[in-house]
């Protein structure tokens, strides 16, 4: 079943959002398993969406990939807020 993961970073900025993708990407593309991803500048950090194939692939990638390549020299610092979910409804165009 498709999942949902959103992350704020608190006070991050675009250039530690592009630095912190950058090194847990792969160039020009996603992770394996991630269907969709948009992040963008909010009231007092970065918010960044994904969509991946399961929870279990979800789950490897925060804790496997991102979480374990931090820190990151000029990338986010800390802990995002996290919120999940399984998808129930996935509309496209």
């Amino acid at each position: 079943m498709a999942y949902l993961i959103t992350h704020f970073w608190p006070g991050a900025t675009e250039d530690q959002y592009n630095a912190t993708v950058a090194v847990v990407h792969p160039p020009g593309g996603l992770p394996e398993g991630q269907v969709y991803h948009a992040a963008g500048p909010t009231d007092g950090g970065i918010l960044i969406t994904a969509v991946w194939d399961s929870k279990e692939q979800a789950e490897s990638f925060v804790h496997d990939k991102l979480i374990a390549s931090m820190p990151i020299a000029g990338g986010f610092e800390g802990q995002p807020e996290e919120r999940s979910a399984e998808i129930a409804n996935l509309l496209t165009a």
